[in-house]
This record gives C-alpha cells, sequence and structure tokens, in this order.
C-alpha cells in the first residue's frame, strides 16, 4: 500500500497538529526497575460497570475470559555507547497472545531497535521472547515466547473488524503506566482513520475510540462486546499527553494480514503507487475549476514511482479552502478496475489489497481528456522518499 498519501484532517504521530498530538502508546523506563511516566494523565474519564444486556457480555465477563492471553512487553535496547559505557533504555508495552505456539502481536513501536525483549503475564515472572517479525508500515510486530512447547497458552478471538460500526461497545485491556492488565470501557467513536506510522507511512482504516487508553498500552487489544478483538491499541491524540478521550486502534483484519505474513515469511511487503492525493468534494468542485465533481485527486506524484513511470501527473497550482492546502491541476482518477471511486480512501482500500507487481486499471480525467492508464504497482519503501 501506498501510505504516503497526503490527506486533508490526517492525524500523525508524534507531531504536532493545531495544538493536539498524536502519540504511540508504548512507555519509556529507565534500565532499572523505577518507571519514568512520559505525561501524566490529567483528564480522568468515567466507565461503565457494564453494557447493556442486548450488546452482548458484561465487562466483567470480557476481562475474565481474556486476561489471560494479555501480556506486558519489554524490550531493551542501547541508546547511547559512550564514555561511560553502554546506556540501556527499556520500552514497555502491551501484547496478546493469537495462538497456541505461542505466538504475541504487539506494536512494532514497543519493540522497535530491541536487543532483548521480554513478556510477562500477570504476577509472573519475566519471560524471554524472540521478535519473529515486525512491520513499521503498519506499526505491528510478532513475538514468540521462548519455551513456549512447556506452557500452556489462552489465544484471544480474533474477530472482524468490517463489522465494527460507530457506537459499538468496546474493552480495552493492557498495561498503562506499566499498572499489569487495566481494562477500560467505551464505544467505537468513529472509523476509517488514519494515523502515521513509525516509518511515516499512513495506516489506513483506523478504529478510533473512547475508551482510555494511555502510555503501555501500546500493542493491547481493544475487544468488542463479545470479547472478540477488533483492533491493537497504537495511538492517542492528546495535548495534555495523557487519556482524554481519543485513542486509535489498528483494525483486526490488517493485524491478521500482517501477523500470518510475518510468522510465515519473517517480512511484509506492501503494494505501492506513489502519489499523494485527496478527495474531491463538494467544496473543492464548486469553488475550483476540476474536471469532475467526485474522484480522487492527485496533488503530488513520487519520483521513480510506479505512478511516475505510468505517466500519472501531480498538480500544479497550490490553493487554500477551508485552512487546507490543495494542488490542483493534476489527474484525477474516477475509476479503479473499472469500479468507481470517489475518495482517497476507497482508492487507498484497493492499493492495500493488491501485491508488489499487481496492476491497476484507471480511469483518469486530465483537463478535458479521459485516459484509461495501467500502473504496475511497486514494492513499498521503507520510508517515503521523492
Amino acid at each position: 500500500m501506498d501510505s504516503g498519501w497526503a490527506k486533508a484532517g490526517a492525524l500523525v504521530g508524534a507531531a504536532l497538529l493545531g495544538g493536539v498530538v498524536a502519540v504511540g502508546l508504548g512507555q519509556t523506563v529507565d534500565s532499572g526497575s523505577t518507571t519514568t511516566v512520559v505525561r501524566e494523565i490529567q483528564n480522568g474519564t468515567t466507565e461503565p460497570a457494564a453494557f447493556p444486556a442486548s450488546a452482548g457480555k458484561k465487562i466483567s465477563d470480557i476481562y475474565e475470559a481474556a486476561k489471560h492471553g494479555v501480556v506486558q512487553v519489554t524490550s531493551t535496547s542501547v541508546v547511547s555507547n559512550n564514555f561511560f559505557g553502554a546506556q540501556e533504555q527499556q520500552a514497555q508495552g502491551s501484547g496478546f497472545v493469537i495462538d497456541k505456539d505461542g505466538h504475541v502481536v504487539t506494536n512494532y513501536h514497543v519493540v522497535e531497535g530491541a536487543k532483548k525483549v521480554q513478556v510477562s503475564f500477570s504476577d509472573e515472572e519475566q519471560i524471554d521472547a524472540t521478535v519473529v517479525g515486525t512491520d513499521p508500515s503498519t506499526d505491528i510486530a510478532v513475538l514468540k515466547i521462548q519455551g513456549a512447547m512447556s506452557r500452556s497458552f489462552t489465544p484471544l478471538t480474533l474477530g472482524d473488524s468490517n463489522q465494527v460500526k460507530v457506537g459499538d461497545a468496546v474493552v480495552a485491556i493492557g498495561n498503562p503506566f506499566g499498572l499489569e492488565r487495566t481494562v477500560t470501557a467505551g464505544i467505537v467513536s468513529a472509523l476509517q482513520r488514519q494515523i502515521q506510522a513509525p516509518n511515516g507511512f499512513q495506516i489506513d482504516e483506523v478504529i478510533q475510540t473512547d475508551a482510555a487508553i494511555n502510555h503501555g498500552n501500546s500493542g493491547g487489544p481493544l475487544l468488542n462486546a463479545n470479547g472478540d478483538v477488533i483492533g491493537v491499541n497504537a495511538q492517542i491524540e492528546t495535548e495534555s499527553g495523557g487519556n482524554v478521550g481519543i485513542g486509535f486502534a489498528i483494525p483486526i483484519d490488517t493485524v491478521k494480514d500482517v501477523a500470518g505474513q510475518l510468522i510465515k515469511e519473517g517480512k511484509v511487503e506492501h503494494a505501492y503507487l506513489g502519489i499523494e492525493m485527496a478527495t474531491i468534494n463538494s467544496d473543492l468542485a464548486d469553488n475550483f475549476r476540476v474536471p469532475v465533481d467526485q474522484g480522487v485527486l492527485i496533488q503530488r506524484v513520487r519520483d521513480g514511482s510506479p505512478a511516475a513511470k505510468a505517466g500519472l501527473k501531480g498538480g500544479t497550482t497550490q490553493v487554500v479552502l477551508a485552512g487546507t492546502t490543495y494542488w490542483l491541476g493534476g489527474d484525477v482518477i474516477t475509476k479503479v478496475d473499472g469500479q468507481t471511486v470517489e475518495t482517497s480512501d476507497q482508492l487507498a482500500s484497493v492499493v492495500t489489497t493488491k501485491q508488489p507487481g499487481d496492476s491497476l486499471e484507471l480511469e483518469v480525467h486530465r483537463g478535458q481528456e479521459t485516459l484509461h492508464v495501467t500502473v504496475e504497482l511497486g514494492r513499498q519503501p521503507s520510508t517515503p522518499v521523492g
């Protein structure tokens, strides 16, 4: 997937957005046992004691069924090696068991650069784990608990994030600020959000929730009212650094695909188109001359990308509308493989389903012309370039 697209209103990890910061939820601690709170909670939330009976299980039942499959993840890395010797730093997050073989899903940013990774179940000592594989583009990592054959695991049931609806009841379980297996509850606040991955690409179709999540919740499960995992908690948007009711979870359908590839191949390859784009809305169509009323505006074509090789054109004229900057004059995509696309999210979803080497048939409007362009998708680079 080409996640290097610019999108109006997209959230970015660890970057200032109008005084609001979207931050990853890993928690940094020193090499001893003392926890360093990165940012303190300033806004509390009131949690429901139970979901309505019609919505599924009680919160306590969900917690009891899932808690034995949730782990605390501690990764140790070397942050400097100077005159005083190697200085170590630990990051803490959460994770959960996905199979009887002892595979654990967590966030990439929790184990990034780690020379040693350990997991711990509640009231148990830490167990060494190996990193099976990581995918910075989706902020997902898979671990395997050492000595797994001698242990009995409680894998969590993985749900279907395509069935998630705004307003659905959800539960988050994790280790905020090192507090083991903390449960919070809320609802799905929105769908189809975007957040920035650690390597600078965008993660699409992210679930927004008001369930309280904080530093240390990274990699923990977001569960629905039936107790099925629908996402992996990854980021919060906040001014204070603590929970203000806006959290983001990577959808479990994305996680299942990525984790499966990591376990099988040790790596993930994403298809790459190489454009920055924006959805053409009624305001844009009414205020500026664009070829069509609906479609996906190509704002920029990345150098050397499949889009560039196919001859697609980016914008040349900068305009500002309702505080958002657009580059006009570029191609407008209205169909992909014969199917109408009206939003950049729709185009992103199509690319996500493809593999490097697959082709896209695009209907493109360039001025008064309608063109049909074939693009052979490439392999996503490690970071957005060009």
